[in-house]
């Protein structure tokens, strides 16, 4: 999946123009998921409609096109490939498992469709777009913070606060799925091993707990973060947002591509960006479960 995730971004990445907001950060914060999207020289972004209207609970896409997004923000993968002059990156276009047929919303068609979503989840991007509106009605602008460790832009710090929102829902999910998945194992073993073994396998694979720190919120970890100047933007951010939520109840357990499968990035771009956050001290890694995972907490 890493790897055709990164497919669908290939195409159009050659001398386009760095978004102000990584746009992968953006949808992330907009849908709660992930979206493969296609990037056309011009450097404009175009996501699957289908990917977008089911991450935000339609039930049909061909009607939430309908009556949320303008016919103008909206077209065909055919459509895009004939925009292309040349015959080889129409083909690239076309090619990377997308149907000619397949129906695409650009980045204000998918805005259109997450206005017309009434999931409870999208309520805090709504309110983040409601008042970039009524900041550029105020003050005729909206303008974004320069960034301390680059030459970029911070993210707004309304949607790195949806962002570890996200993060905080998928680790309960994964804390609820492992639950469950030890339950069961529990029952399957019970006929041959005794109830002390069970508690001593479990136990090993507890992360110990630091003690003598004092409470701290996924939020004000990451915001620690940037006030030392730490490069957590970006595909970093998206990593270190990940991990906030374990790290500041004791300590973080996973392998390289469960964090890949949950942030969409490739396993070789999370292992640079682990390794960027364990460099300038953000946390660091105390050793290795037998299942390859790695434990890492606070410095």
């Amino acid at each position: 999946m890493d790897e055709q995730y990164r497919q669908y971004e290939q195409y159009g990445q050659y001398g386009q123009k760095k978004d102000a907001i990584d746009v992968n950060d953006f949808v992330y914060a907009a849908t709660g998921a992930r979206v493969r999207r296609l990037t056309m020289p011009d450097g404009t972004h175009w996501f699957p409609a289908v990917d977008v209207a089911a991450n935000l609970g339609y039930a049909n896409t061909r009607d939430a096109l309908k009556h949320a997004v303008s016919q103008h923000h909206a077209t065909s993968v055919g459509d895009l490939a004939r925009t292309v002059d040349q015959s080889d990156a129409s083909r690239n276009i076309a090619g990377h498992g997308f149907k000619k047929s397949m129906r695409m919303v650009n980045l204000q068609g998918l805005v259109q469709l997450v206005n017309a979503c009434t999931k409870p989840e999208a309520a805090p991007f709504k309110a983040w777009v409601s008042d970039v509106v009524a900041t550029i009605q105020r003050d005729g602008s909206y303008a974004l913070e320069a960034s301390p460790v680059h030459s970029g832009y911070a993210m707004p710090q309304a949607v790195a606060d949806i962002i570890v929102r996200l993060e905080e829902r998928n680790l309960r999910m994964d804390e609820e799925f492992s639950a469950r998945e030890a339950e069961r194992i529990a029952i399957m073993r019970e006929q041959n091993r005794s109830l002390s073994r069970i508690a001593d396998s479990l136990e090993r694979l507890a992360v110990p707990a630091q003690r003598g720190r004092p409470p701290m919120t996924p939020q004000e970890l990451l915001a620690s973060w940037h006030a030392d100047n730490l490069a957590v933007t970006g595909d970093v951010h998206a990593v270190a947002a990940y991990l906030a939520p374990a790290l500041v109840r004791g300590g973080a357990r996973y392998r390289l591509e469960e964090i890949a499968q949950r942030t969409g990035l490739a396993v070789e771009r999370v292992q640079d960006c682990v390794g960027l956050l364990v460099e300038r001290g953000c946390m660091r890694q105390t050793g290795s479960a037998g299942d390859g995972a790695r434990i890492y907490v606070l410095p």
